[in-house]
């Protein structure tokens, strides 16, 4: 077998070995932190879209006034 062949085997046996050590969420806790994610997100994009409203509603007014 040649080297090249050699060293992709021993990278997917490393990777292999790095997924073993993978915990992965139980649904309940998946749940949980993707309705926080959403919620959080939404609650960020209602801000962000505020504070665009007022600071269009201001320099329209500040160019208006001028």
């Amino acid at each position: 077998m040649s080297k090249e062949k050699t060293q992709k085997k021993n990278k997917f046996k490393e990777l292999k070995n790095e997924f073993k050590k993978i915990i992965w969420p139980d649904k309940m806790t998946l749940a949980k932190q993707t309705g926080a994610v959403v919620v959080i997100s939404v609650i960020l994009g209602g801000i962000i879209a505020l504070v665009d409203f007022i600071l269009k509603y201001g320099v329209d007014l500040w160019i208006n006034l001028g």
